[in-house]
């Protein structure tokens, strides 16, 4: 048996199951022991969304990518450098190179990109309940912050 049985062979093979037992393993039954992709990048997402959290306080300076000071790019950055995951210096490379992904299907510790224009701008990861940690401007620093603008991509790391 392959570590996933899609959804036609489960249901029958397990009769009927129900809408809300296929939303929570996203349209696939996991055999015991499989260590899916899925599974590996949430690890590594909450792993960089616990690093950009105990970053709270630390300054914003523009180019800084830690430990002490960052800027957005360089809070994300240094995030998913710490949780074993290589990104780009700067938000327009780092939306660039994730899996783009709709509001709808976002999860913790993937990152939120604001854009206008068609130009990434700004980056943070995501915290769940419409909430970002990123560090924002000159003169503040890291923080939870509610998501502001409805102009925003969200990019899951690979």
């Amino acid at each position: 048996m392959t570590a996933q049985m899609h959804v036609p062979s489960l249901l029958s093979r397990a009769g009927a199951v129900s809408a809300l037992t296929l939303a929570a393993v996203g349209g696939t039954l996991l055999a015991p022991g499989a260590a899916p992709e899925a599974q590996a990048a949430t690890s590594h997402a909450t792993q960089a969304l616990n690093v950009a959290a105990s970053k709270k306080g630390a300054p914003y300076r523009y180019g800084s990518a830690g430990p002490t000071r960052f800027d957005c790019s360089g809070l994300t950055l240094y995030a998913y450098k710490k949780a074993g995951k290589t990104l780009p210096r700067t938000a327009q490379q780092q939306y660039n190179k994730t899996r783009h992904i709709s509001a709808a299907g976002r999860q913790k510790g993937d990152l939120v990109f604001f854009h206008s224009g068609g130009r990434v701008y700004h980056v943070g990861i995501y915290a769940g309940s419409g909430k970002i940690w990123h560090s924002p401007k000159t003169g503040s620093w890291v923080k939870l912050d509610r998501i502001w603008s409805s102009k925003v991509y969200y990019g899951r790391v690979r």
